[in-house]
């Protein structure tokens, strides 16, 4: 592929002068024209355009097009992987071949001979094949393949811990470990377990909030995988008998992505989940989280009081740190000066002072929240309240003319306020330190490219209590199912809030240490939406299914 440097030059793209230094330095090899991507001389299409006018091929913008599973299926995942090709299109005893590098003899004559057909290269950008990869090749069949070698040199390779951190990217048990973690990416989802059985060694990746068993190997590759796993983590691989935690780093479509890693000791060997942390997910707006409008109205009024505290509640994985990070993100400025304390930090924010809980050390909850109120905060983030001492610190903090931003493990908003109480702080202090209280579920969003309309029966509305006009029956969606949701009629997650916005009667009730029930009451009387009538709203929208709400409001 030389030349196409200087092809950059004349067609005006380039100026000679940012070519001539990274030339010098790299030569024109695949790792300098990635380099003229990353450092965004040239954008993914120009380069194809350019390769395809200097090689004589067809450029074809393969992003939004849908392609047919069966001929792109002709050529196995992993080849394609490998040779960054894919077939698009097939004509008689003739494919059409999308590659980033059209002039790579060998991928073409090893297509070729896999097929039996006559290939015909053309360009493609790299990120729109890869996003295609995405949508229609999956790593499935690749990781049987490797397991099934594993199994066969388990008695040499992977027996021998030792040897693996000296292992190079093409081992097999590197590029097994690896094609877990860029297939779960690649699948959007938030964890991967990978969980030793009595036979079996299964990993199951969580998408959407849902588990998904992803892949099944024999066991005799566990020690290798989860010891691989460890010293990515920097884990210690000899201690197999108390919990441990670790962090690892890999990049993935030029984008770095963080994975939390914890072990557990388990009957039959060590239990891995790794929490899949994409900071993109911190990128995100107020209007993002899709509030209703009455919810968005008392939750942005909260957050931009001076003082006060804002709960977020809701079951593990509901979201609730991502809730917390907006809001930060919200309110956060050069003019102000915000600490938090979290265990453990999952995003790092630039511009936010972040504090890592460490017991070891003596840095917990309450030592560091009693550091960051002599820090001269003026918002304060607490990760999560979960014992007395913290609870009256970070109340007395939002008292004191603080910003408390906090989590919480209730079932809803009202329910807080009794959590508060029941675990040693006084109502009166509660009740006026107390700005809001927000609870909120995840649950899976439907796939645009496949959702299918329907109108539900009136009796089925009216029995769940979702609003609608007799004279015009609202248009519902289910799921379907497609390459782009992988089969499954959902992509991406929408969130249902509970927003309560402490009021002078709430307030009194609080004092008073009414009963949740009763707070509830008045709360509703007084506006606030339910988790299940935000959920009814989200389906009139189109974003989710009936059954997605009664799942994850049950």
């Amino acid at each position: 592929m030389r030349g196409i440097a200087q092809t950059l030059v004349l067609t005006g793209t380039l100026r000679a002068s940012e070519l001539s230094g990274l030339l010098a330095e790299h030569g024109e090899t695949d790792a300098f024209l990635n380099l003229l991507v990353e450092q965004g001389l040239v954008t993914p299409t120009q380069l194809g355009e350019t390769v395809a006018r200097h090689t004589g091929h067809r450029f074809v913008d393969i992003g939004s097009a849908q392609l047919d599973p069966n001929v792109v299926g002709l050529v196995p995942g992993g080849l394609c992987r490998k040779y960054r090709v894919l077939p698009i299109e097939r004509t008689g005893d003739r494919i059409v071949l999308a590659m980033v590098n059209p002039t790579d003899i060998i991928a073409l004559d090893d297509v070729a001979t896999l097929t039996d057909l006559r290939v015909d290269p053309v360009v493609v950008a790299e990120d729109a094949l890869r996003s295609a990869f995405q949508r229609y090749v999956r790593s499935d069949e690749e990781l049987s393949d490797l397991s099934a070698t594993l199994e066969e040199s388990a008695a040499t390779e992977v027996s021998q811990t030792e040897d693996i951190e000296d292992q190079d990217s093409d081992a097999p048990i590197v590029r097994f470990v690896n094609l877990l973690i860029t297939q779960a990416i690649d699948d959007r989802a938030s964890d991967i377990h990978v969980e030793p059985g009595e036979s079996h060694l299964t990993v199951r990746y969580r998408i959407d909030g849902v588990l998904h068993e992803m892949q099944r190997a024999d066991r005799t590759i566990q020690d290798g995988v989860i010891s691989r796993l460890k010293i990515m983590a920097s884990i210690d691989i000899a201690e197999r008998r108390r919990p441990q935690d670790g962090r690892l780093s890999v990049t993935h479509a030029g984008r770095k992505i963080d994975l939390r890693v914890a072990t557990l000791p388990t009957v039959w060997g060590e239990k891995i989940v790794m929490r899949i942390l994409d900071n993109t997910g911190v990128s995100l707006s107020l209007s993002d989280l899709q509030m209703g409008r009455g919810n968005l109205t008392r939750f942005r009024t909260a957050i931009t009081r001076p003082h006060g505290m804002v709960l977020v509640t809701g079951p593990t994985g509901s979201g609730k740190s991502t809730t917390l990070y907006t809001a930060l993100r919200e309110v956060a400025n050069p003019a102000v000066n915000v600490i938090t304390v979290e265990d453990p930090v999952e995003y790092r924010i630039p511009g936010i002072n972040q504090v890592q809980v460490n017991a070891k050390a003596g840095l917990t909850f309450q030592s560091a929240l009693r550091s960051i109120l002599r820090s001269d905060p003026d918002i304060v983030l607490v990760g999560e309240i979960r014992d007395s001492e913290t609870a009256i610190i970070s109340i007395e903090a939002a008292l004191t003319g603080h910003l408390v931003l906090s989590t919480l493990h209730t079932n809803d908003a009202p329910g807080a306020v009794a959590r508060l109480t029941e675990i040693g702080a006084e109502p009166y202090l509660v009740a006026t330190a107390l700005s809001a209280v927000v609870a909120q579920r995840l649950g899976r969003r439907l796939c645009t490219s496949c959702r299918q309309p329907y109108r539900e029966d009136a009796a089925v509305l009216t029995r769940l209590g979702i609003p609608y006009d007799p004279s015009d029956p609202p248009v519902l969606f289910r799921a379907a199912g497609c390459p782009a949701c992988s089969g499954t009629g959902y992509r991406g997650r929408v969130g249902l809030h509970e927003v309560m916005a402490m009021t002078d009667e709430l307030e009194t009730l609080v004092v008073t240490q009414a009963s949740g029930t009763r707070l509830r009451e008045l709360a509703l009387a007084q506006g606030m939406t339910t988790l299940r009538d935000d959920g009814w709203s989200k389906v009139l929208e189109g974003l989710t299914t009936i059954e997605e709400v009664l799942r994850v409001t049950v």
